[in-house]
């Protein structure tokens, strides 16, 4: 999907562009996407039943931006323990992955099969030199980054209950890498993708709906990346 059109999906999801739009005209049916199809029921919204800390906040991150926005997530719990004294039941992140940051959701294996940093501009978070590593999976035990930075990887977040979240629409991207490379399409190609996507990234409607939904739970909202 071309980033002007899954922009333009996203605009209609939110409804900004319907009123330009004559009523006669059936813009959802002309501009369909799957989160309008029957496969609509297989985003599973549960998450929001782990959102029941007493501080909430969304990170919403749309750039894959060395990673920092996976991070933030991270950082953001350790400072409200910190600072506030609060426990680690108090806090309930949720990571929205979207636009750019849609490779962020993706595991090391896909990245070096299907080429994700040759299709984006990708820095090391300490080194700021160019690599084909996702910044938000770098461990220590691979001398890919101190030791006290293993904490903020993607996964080490999702195993500490942390919430993170995934842009159907920009997951397109993904499916073109997978197709390019492999030379399917359709369901198989989403397949694929699917199976690259870090254990525990859930993935939602859009960017713009999981954002807005843990808004509705009670989340605070950061721009992250």
């Amino acid at each position: 999907m071309t980033q002007d059109r899954r922009e333009f999906l996203e605009r209609i999801a939110t409804g900004a562009v319907l009123a330009t739009f004559p009523t006669s005209v059936d813009v959802l049916g002309a501009f369909r996407s799957p989160t309008s199809s029957a496969i609509a029921e297989e985003f599973d919204l549960t998450w929001v039943n782990r959102v029941t800390g007493k501080y909430r906040a969304v990170f919403d991150v749309p750039e894959i931006d060395s990673g920092y926005g996976v991070w933030r997530a991270s950082i953001w719990v350790k400072q409200y323990m910190d600072v506030l004294k609060a426990g680690p039941r108090d806090c309930s992140p949720v990571l929205v992955l979207r636009h750019h940051g849609i490779a962020l959701a993706m595991t090391q294996a896909f990245w070096d099969k299907y080429g994700v940093a040759k299709e984006n501009t990708v820095t090391h978070p300490v080194t700021q030199q160019g690599t084909d590593r996702n910044p938000a999976l770098l461990s220590s035990s691979r001398n890919e980054v101190p030791a006290e930075l293993d904490e903020v990887a993607l996964d080490k977040y999702i195993g500490r209950g942390g919430i993170a979240l995934a842009c159907n629409l920009a997951f397109d991207d993904m499916i073109q890498l997978v197709s390019k490379k492999d030379g399917t399409s359709g369901d198989a190609a989403r397949k694929t993708a699917l199976a690259g996507l870090v254990p525990g990234v859930l993935l939602q409607a859009s960017g713009v709906f999981a954002a807005l939904y843990a808004q509705d739970a009670g989340c605070k909202y950061l721009r992250a990346s």
